[in-house]
C-alpha cells in the first residue's frame, strides 16, 4: 500500500466513527436503493445484481424490525409499529418481484420516503 492509499483509509475510518446513527442509516438506505434501481434499469443481464441488492434491502429491514420489536428501542409505539409494517411488506413484496409477480416500485417508493425521513433535521414525532 502506498501512503495516499493508507491515508485514506485512515481518514475513511475516522469519518465513519463520527457519523451519527441517523446518517449511517440514510448512507445504507441511499447505497442499496441507488444498487435496486441501477439494477433494474440495467436489464435482464444484470438480475443477479439486482437479486444482490435486493437481498441487501430485505437484510436491512430484518434489521430495522428487529431494533424496533426491541422493548428498549426510544422510538413512539406508532412509529415502531409503522416501520415494523414496512418491514413485514418488504419480506413479502419482494418475494413477489423475484417471482416476477410484482414491480419494483413499492419497494423504491418506500425507501425512498425513508430517506427523506431520515433526511429532514427535525427529531422524529
Amino acid at each position: 500500500m502506498n501512503a495516499q492509499t493508507l491515508a485514506k483509509h485512515a481518514y475513511s475510518q475516522t469519518a465513519r466513527t463520527t457519523q451519527t446513527p441517523r446518517r449511517i442509516e440514510y448512507d445504507l438506505f441511499a447505497r442499496i436503493t441507488h444498487r435496486i434501481k441501477t439494477a433494474a434499469q440495467a436489464g435482464p443481464l444484470a438480475y443477479p445484481k439486482l437479486v444482490e441488492a435486493l437481498s441487501d434491502n430485505q437484510k436491512l429491514w430484518t434489521t430495522l424490525a428487529v431494533d424496533v420489536a426491541d422493548s428498549d428501542n426510544g422510538l413512539p409505539d406508532d412509529l415502531r409499529a409503522r416501520i415494523f409494517y414496512l418491514a413485514e411488506f418488504v419480506q413479502q413484496h419482494t418475494g413477489k418481484v423475484l417471482a416476477k409477480k410484482a414491480r419494483i416500485t413499492p419497494l423504491l417508493e418506500i425507501n425512498a420516503a425513508i430517506l427523506r425521513g431520515l433526511g429532514d433535521r427535525r427529531p422524529p414525532e
